[in-house]
């Protein structure tokens, strides 16, 4: 009996330019900055130490999630990762929803990443430097993808030495106050919000996938990089809260919008303006690798004709889809004048977990010749992303399902019904 080999390698409409280190470290940008930075609050506030059960839920059900989307990545190397995977294999429907989910569900978390820039940078004109921001890095990715991830080596390096001193300062600064703090506990129900809105930090690994026109010998190097890079995020996040937790206490982390100031501020003063750089800092690596993740997706989704066809355009000399990303930049500039953060992370976390449930979907159908991890894993992938979802505040959960109400409307109007039998598997 023959084995079913894989498709010939797409050709690549892109520069294939990153290797192994270049994909990590993209995908440690787009993760290392968000939970450290910003959801440590609501998480706190849901859960109170419990936060930290919830974090490994988290690493858990996203560790699940990255060996679907790595095997679906080595087997269809193009770009638009799930929309891709779920087109591919359970039909153009399911892939325009996975689409619909990651570009609306990104473009709020580039705004989260934007305003959280702004947030500890300044006070009194958190938009407009939210929004500049949003503009400078879409110049430099604009340049290509290469400049890119060089840039983002750089981010990274920064924000690491940031949170090794913020760790040092906490654990120098341990209070028995904040050892003995019960005021902030949700139970089993504070755990999975906890748990969900915490999955909004670990979703960039599939930075990794979308750029699957951009990385040389995709069909090793994305399986390799995703799992590294979130291993490498797992155990920073659990150093950073453990120590926020032990130092400041759920209540003092709840508080405050910029959490890990909070803790910066038991040590010298030299500490709190580090933090303020380091959070500056990750929120512009995680921001810049989430434009290119979605400006990406919405490139395939144009060749595919579920976006307007003119963003599938590509530069003829950097070879990048440059009217997709410049509309991206557009929305979110927009969307950075409006929201708040609070809501754009849990809004993001529904529309991301709708995402990666696709993912699971479609992973589960892959043969056995083209699994490298065990089947149970995309199950479990799944029923978890469907219970973190829906265990989200009343608010993120309402305007979730109203928006991929609102995209399959679009489809249906445009396209037909939804599902359908797999375009190619």
């Amino acid at each position: 009996m023959s084995v079913p080999q894989p498709d010939p390698l797409v050709p690549s409409r892109l520069d294939r330019r990153l290797g192994t280190v270049d994909a990590v470290v993209i995908g440690l940008g787009s993760m290392i900055g968000a939970g450290i930075f910003t959801v440590l609050s609501p998480a706190a506030a849901v859960a109170g130490f419990g936060l930290l059960i919830g974090l490994a839920i988290a690493a858990a059900v996203a560790f699940c999630n990255a060996t679907s989307s790595a095997q679906l990545a080595a087997r269809y190397p193009e770009s638009g990762g799930s929309y891709v995977y779920g087109r591919e294999r359970l039909g153009a429907g399911w892939g325009y929803l996975a689409g619909w989910s990651f570009v609306v569900g990104k473009t709020a978390s580039c705004a989260a990443m934007a305003l959280t820039f702004g947030s500890y940078i300044g006070t009194g004109s958190t938009r407009l430097l939210a929004a500049g921001a949003v503009i400078a890095l879409t110049s430099v990715n604009l340049l290509g993808v290469q400049k890119s991830a060089w840039l983002t080596r750089v981010l990274v390096a920064v924000v690491l030495v940031v949170l090794v001193v913020v760790v040092v300062v906490g654990l120098m600064s341990i209070s028995p106050v904040a050892d003995r703090d019960t005021s902030v506990r949700g139970g089993v129900g504070g755990v999975l919000e906890a748990a969900a809105l915490l999955f909004f930090a670990f979703a960039g690994y599939a930075r990794i996938a979308t750029l699957g026109e951009e990385v040389r010998d995709p069909r090793r190097t994305i399986p390799r990089a995703i799992p590294i890079a979130l291993g490498i995020t797992l155990a920073v996040y659990l150093v950073v809260s453990v120590t926020a937790l032990v130092s400041v206490g759920p209540t003092g982390l709840a508080a405050s919008a910029t959490p890990l100031l909070e803790v910066a501020e038991l040590g010298p003063d030299g500490a709190v303006a580090i933090v303020r750089v380091g959070a500056a800092v990750g929120s512009l690596g995680v921001l810049m690798s989430l434009l290119l993740g979605v400006s990406r997706t919405g490139f395939a989704m144009a060749s595919g004709g579920d976006l307007p066809r003119w963003l599938a355009a590509v530069h003829p000399r950097r070879r990048v889809p440059h009217r997709a990303e410049l509309a991206v930049a557009l929305v979110v500039v927009v969307v950075v004048l409006v929201a708040d953060v609070r809501d754009a992370i849990g809004f993001s976390s529904f529309t991301v977990l709708t995402y990666y449930a696709i993912a699971n979907a479609a992973s589960w159908t892959l043969s056995p010749a083209e699994r490298r991890w065990p089947r149970v894993l995309s199950a479990v992938g799944l029923v978890s992303c469907i219970v973190l979802a829906f265990s989200l505040p009343p608010a993120s959960l309402l305007l979730g399902i109203g928006v991929l109400a609102l995209g399959a409307v679009i489809w249906f109007a445009r396209r037909g019904r939804i599902g359908g039998p797999p375009a190619r598997a």
